[in-house]
């Protein structure tokens, strides 16, 4: 699984991933829809497999509809175990 679209370790060994922020309501913190490519094992169909990531944004920066990076860090909540890195692209 490490050769997954939109992931990709570096070499402090944390992962990136890339994804669409669908919930921008809390103080500090974005929800990051991220989807992965997946085949089936035993009929070799291709599906998509969606994780909602909870995401720290210090800066209020991500809106809903934006495409960011966040990167792995370490447990800033119950939920939150990841961080914004930077905004990719603003929605329309």
């Amino acid at each position: 699984m490490a050769d997954e679209q939109g992931t990709e370790a570096r070499p402090n060994g944390r992962k990136v991933r890339e994804g669409i922020v669908v919930s921008a309501k809390m103080d500090k913190t974005v929800v990051v829809a991220v989807v992965d490519r997946v085949q089936h094992r035993r009929y070799g169909k291709t599906l998509q497999r969606t994780k909602r990531l909870y995401a720290h944004d210090d800066a209020h920066d991500a809106r809903e509809g934006d495409r960011v990076r966040v990167t792995e860090t370490r447990p800033l909540s119950k939920q939150k175990r990841w961080r914004v890195v930077e905004v990719l692209e603003r929605a329309r």
